[in-house]
């Protein structure tokens, strides 16, 4: 036997599919290798709890800093490390009137996506 063969003659590790028509349909749907770092940091933006909580609130109304952070369940400071994280992903932003700053998801891909993940926890409730 040579190098990486086995008795029957077939290569080791990557051995031909049982069924490569099967195997290409599947590789098709794939996340594209040129976002797959998109799809990771977003991911990682939505590994939270309370940020689940923050874009399921604001997918239904805008709120303010500190209404956001009651809805959270969490203090102010918390909340405001969380709002950081998901607005660096691009899925919420601000807008001030006066002293009130209020947040909302923004009509990226980056926020339809973080919204159809948080909204998938409603299973949960069945």
């Amino acid at each position: 036997m040579k190098g990486n063969e086995t008795r029957g003659g077939h290569q080791r590790g990557r051995a031909a599919p049982i069924d490569a028509q099967a195997v290409e349909v599947a590789q098709q749907k794939l996340i594209a290798a040129r976002h797959e770092r998109e799809a990771r940091d977003l991911i990682e933006s939505i590994s939270n709890v309370t940020r689940i909580k923050i874009i399921r609130a604001l997918a239904e109304t805008p709120l303010a800093a500190g209404d956001l952070a009651r809805v959270a369940g969490r203090s102010a400071p918390a909340t405001s490390q969380h709002i950081r994280v998901l607005r660096d992903a691009g899925a919420i932003e601000s807008t001030r009137s006066g002293n009130v700053v209020r947040y909302r998801l923004t009509k990226s891909t980056q926020a339809q996506i973080l919204e159809v993940i948080a909204r998938a926890f409603d299973v949960l409730a069945r």
